[in-house]
């Protein structure tokens, strides 16, 4: 037998029975049988349906840290709304906020996508919902206990109007869950805005029930109190009798308090929902016409990390979109080495179709990800002859700058991406057309080797 690692007890209690699927180490599982405290397993090649294994938790973000991103938010959309350019909003807000203007716009950049798309940005006093796939995404500045406490919320309401169990994710500014039935975005609107009508106490008591947190907290409790033996063996009982042997009992109220107060924040997220059904906080639905938003792809990106909701086509899917993104976003410098007499910043989402010196013509152009002080400085030394040994990155920049003048504005994307090698980059260049996914996909699978060649 091989150990492949070791399950938390809460996980084991909860799920562990043959059949069921898992995630650990990256690495999808199925369980094979169970015997004493020891599992047995075999690799599977679908993580369809994996449960993730871990019971991770991050450092909480606090409501009011989560309002105040809000309020930037709102402060961002206000300004480009009145003509402000980004660069200005972030100079701006590198005065208030102790980061330079170019971090800052960096830091903002989704937010100023977002605003070109049209759509209105999540505030502090506005949240949002838009579809995406068979997901709801929420996005709400609410912090990390408000907006895990409204998930259990949404997905317990929703679970119990449609008769489905239902999915939910959340961070500390948005939550997404998963669709059924008549489930969409305007649904969960008009539920956002009448939850407060209603009395949420029971709703919560059993929202929390259902919880990973919860369980984990009762099998704290009864250990601390004698009633478990910390040698109990969770393969052979289930947590659900477990927990019907304890309610009614000062363990589960223990737990209950514990839950309430240590993982999530109720008096918060009513008041939240109080403000949502009197107007103080506007609920908008985004009509992205089934494309995810700048900011949804965030959650998007954050989402496909889980792979117990999202199969592996969509996985992909997801990694290409994500790497046309980042690739389309990076800023590199082009400089002429025809005549070394030119250089210029540049978006790669701007390259042109074909790229060339505006002063000489020449189309060998470097394609550098360095300072502009940087390349100036190594024009200078590289005009005419020279007999010193460039930088890697330079010689990069000249092997790649044959493909440019070649394939152009293709050739430059591929010159922007992490590492790829040149004999790589012709492959890709030659096998593919246009900007398709298949061209990314080959882009993003020559990043993934050449980093595996860094570190291994």
């Amino acid at each position: 037998d091989t150990p492949v690692g070791i399950l938390q007890e809460a996980f084991v209690a909860e799920y562990a029975k043959p059949g069921v699927k898992f995630t650990l180490r990256g690495s999808a599982w199925k369980i094979l049988n169970i015997h004493n405290d020891k599992i047995y397993v075999r690799a599977e090649d679908d993580p369809t349906g994996a449960i993730p294994s871990w019971v991770g938790e991050q450092i909480p973000v606090p409501f009011e840290v989560a309002m105040e991103v809000g309020e930037i938010k709102g402060f961002v959309e206000d300004n480009l709304n009145h003509g402000e350019s980004a660069d200005w909003v972030a100079k701006a807000l590198s005065e208030r906020y102790p980061a330079k203007p170019e971090t800052m716009k960096r830091i903002l950049k989704e937010m100023v996508d977002h605003h070109k798309h049209g759509y209105p940005l999540p505030t502090n006093k506005r949240v949002l919902v838009e579809d995406w796939d068979d997901n709801v995404i929420i996005h709400a500045n609410f912090g990390s206990l408000a907006n895990r406490t409204l998930s259990r919320i949404v997905g317990h309401v929703i679970s119990e109007a449609t008769g489905y169990p239902v999915g939910v994710q959340q961070d500390t500014y948005m939550i997404i869950t998963q669709t059924v039935g008549e489930v969409d975005a305007r649904y969960v609107a008009r539920m956002l805005k009448t939850l407060a009508k209603k009395d949420l106490t029971d709703t919560i008591n059993e929202a929390v029930t259902k919880t990973g947190l919860f369980k984990k907290r009762i099998i704290n409790v009864a250990r601390k109190s004698g009633a478990l033996s910390k040698f109990a063996n969770f393969s052979n009982i289930t947590l659900g009798r477990l927990m019907k042997s304890f309610e009614g009992t000062i363990i589960f109220e223990e737990a209950m308090k514990d839950t309430l107060r240590q993982d999530l924040d109720v008096e918060t997220t009513l008041e939240l929902l109080r403000q949502m059904a009197e107007g103080d906080i506007e609920v908008t639905v985004l009509e992205t016409e089934d494309d995810v938003s700048p900011l949804g792809q965030l959650g998007v990106d954050s989402i496909s990390m889980k792979v117990d909701i999202v199969p592996p086509e969509k996985i992909t899917k997801i990694i290409i979109e994500s790497a046309k993104a980042r690739l389309y976003n990076e800023t590199r410098i082009l400089t002429c080495l025809g005549k070394h007499d030119w250089l210029q910043e540049m978006q790669v989402g701007d390259f042109p179709d074909k790229i060339q010196c505006p002063l000489c013509g020449s189309t060998e152009i470097a394609v550098l990800d360095r300072t502009p002080e940087d390349v100036a400085e190594m024009m200078a030394r590289t005009k005419g002859r020279y007999k010193f040994d460039p930088p890697w990155w330079w010689k990069q920049g000249e092997d790649a700058s044959k493909l440019v003048s070649i394939y152009g504005r293709r050739a430059g994307i591929i010159a922007a991406a992490k590492r790829v090698e040149n004999e790589i980059a012709w492959d890709i260049l030659a096998e593919t057309e246009g900007e398709g996914d298949e061209f990314f996909e080959r882009i993003v699978e020559a990043e993934r080797e050449a980093l595996k060649k860094r570190f291994m």
